[in-house]
């Protein structure tokens, strides 16, 4: 179940589907996710997948992009498990 559409683009739609604890964008078939833990007053970014199909399109960006900002939206701490995170926010310090 989808709580919610996070960001809509003519690009991309992703979606926070909170039973599954990821953000996901669901394009040709295939979904691409980044996988999240909640923990007390911090969210965890696990992991990110993007399925052959998908890539090169800069789905991971904006899942990692959705992510940060949802989680700064409700004043979340991010630790960034993920190494795609982790060189996605040194690459985009001020996002």
């Amino acid at each position: 179940m989808y709580d919610r559409v996070v960001t809509d683009s003519p690009e991309v739609r992703v979606t926070d589907n909170r039973e599954a604890r990821r953000f996901e964008a669901a394009i040709e078939g295939h979904v691409a996710f980044l996988q999240y833990e909640r923990k007390g007053t911090a969210m965890v970014l696990v992991h990110t997948e993007v399925p052959d199909a998908l890539r090169g399109r800069g789905l991971a960006d904006a899942l990692v992009k959705t992510a940060l900002a949802s989680a700064r939206a409700e004043g979340l701490t991010i630790i960034a498990e993920c190494p795609f995170v982790r060189t996605y926010m040194r690459r985009h310090p001020n996002r």
